[in-house]
């Protein structure tokens, strides 16, 4: 049961600032088809309000696949950008897909959201993730340092160039 939520828990991303989970990983682990799932929810899409599912943008789709070995769409994969469910549309699909599997995997994925939701709540002010937080910022400041260099570069050296001298176009008029 461990092994299985620790698997649960590397299906469920942060997108829009929620923990979501992609309809093609739901159908995987309730061992239903992509479309049977989609359609399920098309039939009962009353129960599913954006705070419940949402489909993705092409920008977090593309963001999502650049992240995850994940298929491209002119190989054989998707060709619309995927649904994803919040912990409340995960809930809510266990009404809409009512096999046995499905049953206990959404007790499971429950279980998951829930851990993570405690994760957050007793990590929220210790020394680990102030630490783990200053590892981040530092390797995002080691990545992006050239970048601004480089820029500051290019700034400086625009300001420092004498402005070119720019001839009038047009006729001279002699007040003389």
């Amino acid at each position: 049961m461990k092994n299985e939520l620790s698997q649960i828990k590397n299906m469920i991303f942060e997108i829009r600032g929620q923990k979501v989970m992609l309809d093609n990983d739901i159908a995987v682990l309730y061992g239903v088809e992509l479309r049977a799932l989609n359609q399920a929810v098309k039939r009962n899409i009353g129960r599913f309000p954006l705070d419940f599912m949402f489909q993705l943008t092409n920008d977090e789709w593309e963001f999502l696949r650049s992240q995850f070995v994940i298929s491209k769409s002119n190989r054989g994969g998707r060709r619309y950008t995927p649904y994803v469910f919040t912990e409340h549309g995960v809930s809510m699909l266990s009404s809409v897909i009512n096999t046995k599997r499905a049953i206990n995997v959404n007790i499971n994925i429950m279980r998951t959201f829930v851990q993570l939701r405690n994760y957050i709540i007793t990590k929220a002010n210790t020394n680990e993730q102030i630490d783990e937080l200053r590892k981040l910022l530092l390797l995002y400041m080691k990545n992006n340092d050239n970048r601004v260099n480089e820029i500051i570069a290019v700034l400086n050296k625009l300001i420092a160039e004498p402005p070119k001298q720019t001839r009038r176009i047009g006729f001279n008029v002699d007040n003389s």
